[in-house]
């Protein structure tokens, strides 16, 4: 696994924003189905919320690298339930550039995939 994830995760799991927010470019987006958030202070406000459900990796389900470019699906504990999800970072300079994550819900498998603009 990358340098990057593995700090990633570690951040996460010790509920420390300033630790997370290490991670990030200046410059940096996070997309998900249901918001944007464009540079640090955005992102550190979003993740601020996240990590008071305290996040942490249950299991890394798969991953692939490529260049910059990685991809990953796991199962993360959120509140104390087990959610799979799915994401990817875009690295520039050893920093997280932009980012998505989705966490896949069963019943959104079985609707036909829909694309929305945050």
């Amino acid at each position: 696994m990358h340098a990057v994830l593995e700090r990633q995760l570690a951040a996460l799991a010790s509920g420390d924003i300033e630790a997370v927010m290490e991670n990030y470019a200046p410059d940096a987006t996070l997309l998900r189905f249901d918001q944007l958030f464009v540079g640090v202070e955005a992102i550190r406000l979003g993740l601020s919320i996240y990590l008071a459900h305290m996040p942490r990796l249950v299991t890394l389900e798969q991953y692939a690298e490529h260049g910059d470019t990685l991809l990953y699906r796991a199962v993360m504990n959120v509140g104390g339930q087990d959610r799979p999800a799915v994401g990817t970072l875009v690295l520039r300079n050893g920093r997280i550039w932009r980012q998505t994550v989705a966490f896949i819900e069963e019943e959104a498998l079985e609707h036909s995939p829909e694309r929305t603009r945050p």
